[in-house]
């Protein structure tokens, strides 16, 4: 996989993995806890997710302006992944105010924009070397794995860990619980028939008899296994760290190449009149989408900011370099609308997890929900391909065949118990024939994939570049626009006769309208295969294509772009209580055919950009 690389792609990969799972960990519970801990509405913790996300990108552009400007790409790194350590802990700690809890995510938001848009920038900077140049778009794919291994563990741990704290105070998980409770405690519940009776299956220590008390209790002991969660997330950032202190010798030193006679053309100009001119922008921006209904100043101003951005960037730049500079800003456009779609899945995708699909499976379906059953059966699928891929060694082969059968008896343990040695029933529960399933859970799914599916598309890009037939890394973002369309389509067609959340006034959605898991489950596939085509070729892309001097500008450009598509994901929870599902899928599918469409009507512009 590695091999031909340089080696400070591995210090890039395993940096970025710690940091990523610290951040999927609490990516994926942070609107529950939200709505569990303060009792939000949908619509206002999706405000807070919405802005904190704008956030965590939008200010990649401080730490590219930081970088460029001083060329200690590595130091600034170093100092982002201190600052979202802070951040962790601060959200961390129990009882914290709603305050609080957003000056540790804001933190946070600083620790990232230092971090990640300046890592990416240091990986293209390895690949600007001759010698390496023709594995870049390879290398943004395997660096986008690692991303991704951390991100598949993170689901599982914090919802590991808020079901141990709940087991542990008596308790066991409901999701629809913390706003009933809410509810009770705000006078605005009616009827407390469904409260008790979730009351009385969730209590470990028999019938719930005030139902007060019950409530206060399971808002406490509910979101302080969130809090936990969040700790699991600051030691994850003590690893990156450490991974980061100890090898980051290995990375590119951008500051020792460049020398005090270095030309002004390697610095970024802050002219007055470009400056004067985005703030201008922002203003212009932001006052005029204010008036249109249903915006307001928040997305006004995040939207702004992108006008204010891509001003100045323009006028900022040189004749020669503004071709270059306008064909990311093209691609950054279409950036915007595929993660305003594709982030629904921490959003409107999740609590359609929690609200729409089953809440209890069969065994098999079981399989994978749980961190120790999902890791059975990948280890069974890694063991197959182990025996049966050519020019494998026999050693190689050895190894495969005695992981997919200690894989398999794993497997045959959690479907059925079987069990000839009875150790594993020490340490391992086995399913029953109903087994509950945490919509935080789903989350994995997404990086499951990423991690499943980076060989085989890496593989096909390969085989096709033999043909002479690969797509341009403009061709693949496009082909993503149209494959993320493909992926609403799948979650439309299964909403189909769904009653609205708006019909549902709170009231939990019965069992005979929840649909299957696997409808999910194929959405997240589909839209990670866009993923693959987007994601990855485009943070390849803006390292190839941006000019050197603005190296980490254009990554932090990369991530504003997905910064506003963040903050645009308000757009989803608006709609959430006002139209049907069908309609809002929809939305996005709408979304994503437009931007497709765009890309490819200026292809030849971007393609054209990317070989000058």
């Amino acid at each position: 996989m590695l091999k031909n690389h340089p080696k400070g792609l591995l210090v890039a990969f395993f940096s970025n993995m710690g940091e990523r799972f610290g951040f999927y960990t609490m990516m994926a519970i942070l609107v529950l806890f939200l709505q569990a801990k303060y009792g939000l509405s949908a619509d206002n913790a999706g405000g807070i997710y919405s802005w904190f996300y704008f956030s965590i990108y939008a200010l990649a552009l401080v730490g590219g302006i930081l970088a460029d400007s001083t060329k200690k790409y590595k130091l600034v790194i170093l100092a982002g992944i201190i600052i979202m350590f802070a951040g962790y802990v601060i959200i961390a700690v129990p009882g914290m105010s709603l305050t609080i809890t957003i000056i540790g995510l804001m933190t946070i938001a600083l620790g990232n924009g230092l971090f990640k848009g300046n890592l990416q920038a240091v990986v293209g900077q390895m690949y600007d070397d001759p010698k390496y140049s023709k594995l870049r778009d390879t290398a943004f794919m395997i660096f986008y794995m690692g991303i991704n291994v951390g991100a598949f563990f993170a689901p599982f741990a914090a919802n590991g860990m808020r079901n141990w704290w709940l087991k542990a105070n008596g308790f066991a998980h409901d999701g629809s619980l913390p706003a009933l409770c809410h509810q009770l405690r705000n006078g605005t519940l009616t009827d407390t028939s469904v409260l008790q009776q979730l009351a009385d299956k969730v209590s470990l220590t028999g019938p719930v008899t005030d139902l007060g008390a019950f409530a206060e209790k399971y808002i406490d002991v509910f979101s302080k296994g969130y809090n936990y969660a969040f700790g699991i997330a600051a030691g994850a950032m003590v690893i990156s760290l450490l991974v980061y202190i100890i090898f980051n010798r290995l990375l590119p030193n951008k500051e020792k190449k460049t020398t005090a006679s270095a030309s002004s053309s390697e610095k970024i100009e802050f002219k007055p009149v470009a400056l004067i001119a985005a703030i201008i922008a922002i203003g212009v921006t932001a006052t005029a989408l204010h008036f249109i209904k249903e915006i307001g100043w928040a997305a006004g101003f995040a939207l702004g900011l992108f006008a204010g951005f891509v001003t100045w960037i323009i006028l900022s730049s040189h004749k020669e370099e503004r071709a270059r500079i306008t064909a990311l800003i093209l691609v950054f456009v279409v950036v915007i609308f595929f993660w305003m779609s594709f982030h629904q899945n921490g959003l409107t995708l999740t609590l359609f997890a929690r609200d729409y699909t089953v809440k209890q499976v069969g065994p098999f379906t079981n399989l994978f929900f749980t961190l120790p059953s999902m890791l059975a059966v990948i280890g069974a699928i890694a063991g197959i391909i182990l025996l049966v891929y050519k020019n494998m060694k026999t050693s190689n082969r050895l190894a495969g065949g005695i992981l997919f059968v200690v894989a398999l008896l794993f497997a045959l343990f959690f479907l059925n118990g079987f069990d000839p040695t009875g150790l594993m029933k020490k340490f391992l529960t086995v399913f029953g024939p109903q087994n509950a399933i945490a919509p935080e859970v789903f989350q994995s799914f997404n990086p499951l994939f990423i991690v499943s599916l980076t060989f085989p598309v890496m593989g096909a890009f390969a085989w096709m570049n033999k043909k002479g037939i690969e797509p341009s890394t403009p061709k693949k973002i496009g082909i993503g626009m149209v494959i993320a369309a493909l992926g609403f389509v799948i979650i439309l067609i299964s909403s189909i006769g769904a009653p609205s959340p708006a019909s549902l006034q709170g009231a939990p959605v019965s069992d005979a309208d929840r649909v299957s898991p696997y409808w999910l489950i194929s959405s997240y596939l589909v839209l990670t295969v866009a993923e693959l085509f987007l994601s990855p070729m485009g943070l390849s892309f803006v390292s190839k294509v941006a000019p050197s001097r603005f190296q980490g500008l254009m990554q932090g450009g990369w991530l504003l772009a997905t910064a506003v598509g963040n903050k645009l994901l308000f757009i989803g929870t608006l709609l959430w209580d006002r139209v049907n599902l069908s309609t809002l899928w929809l939305v996005f599918i709408i979304c994503c055919l437009l931007s497709a469409t765009f890309i490819f009507s200026i292809l030849r512009r971007l393609e054209k950009a990317s070989v000058s």
